[in-house]
């Protein structure tokens, strides 16, 4: 932390928009180190997962990946005996996560015989009775995106619940003393706006510095994933480099991740109030540094802390079926039609049976669906993923081979014959993981915008000799 002309400066390393997702890059990280920063801070979270991570329970990153992250965090933090955060623990932020991160800081910490520090865990897990008091008790649980509020049948099929944290209870540990702090469900901005508030910055600088950095290298040119920036920021001041050496931060690399996932290109929203990005000014400070000021905070009235939640809706089979026939093609529609009505007089409705089947098109739309702008008119082939969504998985497997072997046989005006319509890639189905939805894309009205976040506080001794 420097003082420059009165005011104070603190710098950040982030290096990876998704610690664990895949392996971080050591060579820019520990360049980004050799300028001492002051934090070392990192996201390990994302919705763009899909909601079977958070509801399962379970991670989408191998736990080797994750492992090899904290570790080199965590030695060179200690090193430089700086603060190290991370978010959205093991990739969703529940309970589970925390405590499996926490426990890698250990494992770490003792092989690594490290000096005492002071770890913050912070949990973000709500039970669904939880949630229920709250709205038995009068708030209203406002869905986002168009959906419903919450009611009892939400939370109902909600098998998972984590509440989405902002800076405050980030902040609280390190003032408490904390010096690595592992956090549940948390914007990811919040985990970079927590010092910079500690240290005196409004709002509108702290959260719109996290905006900037949250994701690593994805705001500097040209993209490389996992590669480290540092951040130095002052009020209203923010100054982010790329620590690769074949990429700079530009104004366009800045401003175009600040619109990065938002509903609204010009507000990042918290628990606390959204960034205003309206007027935000953008330019070169030097070859690999681009500066950003300008941005201004807007605090709610009632503290909104969003809400995540999973529910499972049955067992997953997967087919891959090939079609180069052309008159196939030309028809495919007609042919998926035929193979639903044909499995709706075997099964029943979908809707009343309880199964659904999709017919990914990839070669015409299977990325975008009916989405897709510029659907190619004669496609050349195509390869179709059946997908089979039931809750008893012997049924699921007996509907999933059905809709893929129908394909050979859907009753088209002129095919004369099956030979050559389609292809197994193989005759088998797979067995896929347990299909979830999102059930709570939600935020719900607080007094407090930390009060749903519990935090424990404890030392790590890596030097301390094992009882024999």
């Amino acid at each position: 932390m420097n003082e420059t002309h009165g005011m104070t400066e603190i710098s950040i390393l982030c290096p990876t928009g998704h610690l664990g997702f895949t392996p971080l890059e050591p060579a820019s990280f520990r360049a980004g180190c050799a300028l001492r920063p002051d934090f070392i801070i990192a996201d390990s979270g994302s919705c763009d997962i899909g909601p079977y991570p958070l509801g399962a329970d379970g991670q989408a990153s191998p736990a080797a990946w994750q492992r090899h992250d904290v570790e080199i965090m965590l030695l060179e933090a200690r090193r430089l005996g700086v603060p190290m955060i991370i978010g959205s623990a093991s990739d969703t932020g529940t309970d589970r996560g925390v405590r499996q991160f926490a426990e890698i800081v250990r494992a770490v910490a003792a092989e690594h015989k490290l000096a005492p520090f002071m770890m913050a865990t912070i949990f973000s897990e709500l039970t669904r009775e939880q949630v229920m008091a709250r709205i038995e008790g009068g708030a209203t649980v406002q869905g986002l995106d168009g959906r419903a509020d919450a009611d009892a049948a939400t939370i109902a099929r909600t098998d998972r619940i984590v509440a989405v944290m902002g800076a405050e209870p980030i902040a609280a540990a390190l003032r408490a003393g904390a010096e690595v702090v592992i956090a549940g469900r948390a914007s990811d901005c919040a985990l970079f706006a927590a010092p910079l508030l500690n240290a005196g910055m409004s709002p509108a600088t702290a959260y719109y510095a996290g905006k900037l950095m949250e994701c690593a290298s994805f705001c500097a040119e040209p993209f490389m994933g996992k590669e480290s920036i540092l951040g130095r920021i002052k009020e209203d001041d923010i100054r982010v480099t790329a620590m690769h050496p074949g990429q700079r931060c530009t104004p366009a690399s800045l401003a175009s991740h600040a619109m990065y996932e938002r509903r609204d290109p010009f507000r990042e929203y918290v628990a606390s109030g959204y960034v205003d990005m309206s007027n935000v000014r953008y330019e070169q400070w030097d070859e690999k540094t681009a500066r950003a000021t300008g941005a201004r905070f807007v605090p709610s009235a009632t503290p909104m802390v969003k809400l995540e939640g999973a529910g499972k809706v049955g067992e997953r089979r997967l087919a891959i079926v090939g079609i180069r026939d052309p008159y196939t093609i030309e028809n495919i529609d007609k042919a998926m039609e035929w193979a639903r009505a044909r499995l709706a007089e075997r099964f029943g409705a979908p809707e009343q049976a309880g199964w659904t089947v999709h017919y990914h098109a990839y070669g015409r739309n299977g990325v975008m669906g009916e989405l897709e702008p510029n659907p190619p008119l004669r496609p050349h082939e195509l390869g179709i993923v059946v997908e089979t969504v039931c809750q008893d998985p012997k049924r699921a497997e007996e509907i999933c081979a059905l809709a893929a072997r129908n394909l050979f046989y859907a009753r088209l005006k002129e095919v004369k014959g099956t030979a050559g319509a389609a292809a197994l890639m193989s005759d088998e189905i797979l067995v896929g993981k347990p299909g979830y939805e999102w059930t709570l894309n939600h935020v719900m009205p607080v007094s407090e915008a930390g009060e749903l976040f519990r935090t424990e506080m404890g030392v790590v001794d890596g030097s301390a000799k094992k009882a024999a």
